[in-house]
C-alpha cells in the first residue's frame, strides 16, 4: 500500500523552534504558515499519471517555475535562491529493501522561513531515518538545521556504499592475477559501470550544498552553514573516491586485455614451434610414403624402425635449436 493520500502527502509536521514537533494533517495545513520560530514541513509524493496536485498547483501559494522544478521527471543535484526562499534538490543512493547500490533517487526542497516543502518521486531510507528521529524526539529547531541534517543523512549513506565499491575493487585488484578472466570481467564491468552512474549525480551535490550555505537567512545559522559545508567536503571526497574507483577499474580491464593477450601469444608460440617440429618431419614421411620406385629402406626389414629413429633424432635437434634460441 502507498504511504501517501489521494493528494500524495506523506506527512506534516509542524516544529516549535525548541527541538519539539508534531504531526498534522490538511486541516492545520490549509492554515497556512506558523509564525516565527515555529515552521512546518509538507512531505509530497510526485504522483504520476494523475491530474497536478491541486493543494501544490493551486493553493500552495510557491511560484508556478518553483512548482515546475520540484515536479521535475529528472533533474540533477542543484540551489537556486530566491528572495523569499531558496529551492535545494538533492539525491540520495536508496538502502530501501531489494534496491539497487547505484539507485539514487531526488528529493527537492522549497525552503521559506516558516514552510518547508520537499516532494519525492520514490522513497529514501534517509527520509524514513529522519521521521523516525523526529518521532524519538530529536527534532530540528530551524529550517537551516532541518537541511542540514537531511544532508548528513544523505551522505552517510553515500559513505556506506562508496566504501563498499572501492573494497570490492581492492578485491578484484587482488584476484586479477589468479581468477579466470571471463568470470572476472563482468565484475570490473559492473564496479566501473556504478562508480560513473554514481558520480554523475554526487559531484553536481557539492556545488548545491555549497551554494545553499550562502544563503543569507536569519533561520540558517553559522552551525547549520558548517554542517552543509563539512557535507559538502565529504561529497568531494566520495567524488573523488569515485573517480579513484573508476580509473582502478580501468586499470585491471588493461591488465585483465594484457594477461590475455600474453596467454594467446604463449599459446601461438607453441603452435607455432609444434608446426616447425613437425614440418620436417611430415616432409619426410611423405617422401618415403610415395607409391614409386627408389624408396629407400623399401626393402629393408627394419627400414620402418630406422626412419622412426631419424625422425626422433631430427625432432629432437630442432627442440634443441629452439631452446637454444628461446623459442621455447
Amino acid at each position: 500500500m502507498p504511504d501517501f493520500d489521494t493528494e500524495g502527502l506523506v506527512g506534516a509536521w509542524i516544529f516549535d523552534g525548541a527541538g519539539g514537533a508534531r504531526r498534522i494533517g490538511w486541516e492545520e495545513i490549509h492554515q497556512g504558515a506558523p509564525k516565527s520560530p515555529a515552521f512546518v514541513w509538507i512531505s509530497l509524493q510526485q504522483l504520476e499519471h494523475r491530474h497536478p496536485q491541486n493543494w501544490l498547483h493551486q493553493q500552495s501559494g510557491i511560484d508556478a517555475a518553483i512548482i515546475e522544478s520540484l515536479v521535475a521527471a529528472e533533474t540533477r543535484p542543484r540551489c537556486a535562491l530566491y528572495e523569499h526562499g531558496a529551492f535545494l534538490n538533492l539525491r540520495g543512493i536508496n538502502l530501501m529493501p531489494y534496491s539497487l547500490p547505484d539507485e539514487m533517487h531526488s528529493v527537492r526542497f522549497w525552503v521559506e522561513p516558516n514552510r518547508i516543502v520537499s516532494v519525492r518521486k520514490r522513497p529514501l531510507s534517509a527520509m524514513g531515518d529522519f521521521e523516525d528521529a523526529i518521532q524519538r524526539g530529536r527534532a530540528p529547531r530551524t529550517p537551516g538545521e532541518f537541511v542540514a541534517d537531511i544532508s548528513m543523512r544523505l551522505v552517510d549513506r553515500m559513505d556506506t556504499v562508496i566504501t563498499a565499491l572501492a573494497e570490492q575493487a581492492d578485491e578484484l585488484e587482488e584476484q586479477v592475477l589468479r581468477a579466470t578472466l571471463s568470470n572476472l570481467s563482468v565484475k570490473v564491468s559492473e564496479v566501473r559501470r556504478v562508480a560513473i552512474i554514481l558520480r554523475r549525480y554526487i559531484a553536481p551535490q557539492r556545488e548545491a550544498l555549497n551554494h545553499f550555505s550562502l544563503e543569507d537567512a536569519e533561520w540558517l545559522s553559522p552551525r547549520d552553514r558548517n554542517r552543509l559545508r563539512e557535507a559538502a567536503d565529504r561529497v568531494t571526497r566520495f567524488a573523488e573516491e569515485l573517480d579513484s574507483v573508476r580509473d582502478r577499474a580501468a586499470v585491471i580491464y588493461d591488465q585483465m586485455v594484457e594477461r590475455r593477450a600474453e596467454q594467446m601469444n604463449h599459446s601461438m608460440l607453441i603452435l607455432a614451434a609444434v608446426t616447425v617440429v613437425f614440418a620436417p618431419l611430415n616432409l619426410i614421411t611423405g617422401l618415403f610414403g610415395m607409391n614409386v620406385g627408389g624408396i629407400p629402406f623399401a626393402e629393408d626389414p627394419n627400414g620402418f624402425w630406422t626412419m622412426v629413429l631419424l625422425a626422433l633424432a631430427l625432432g629432437m635437434v630442432l627442440m634443441s635449436v629452439f631452446r637454444g634460441v628461446k623459442w621455447l
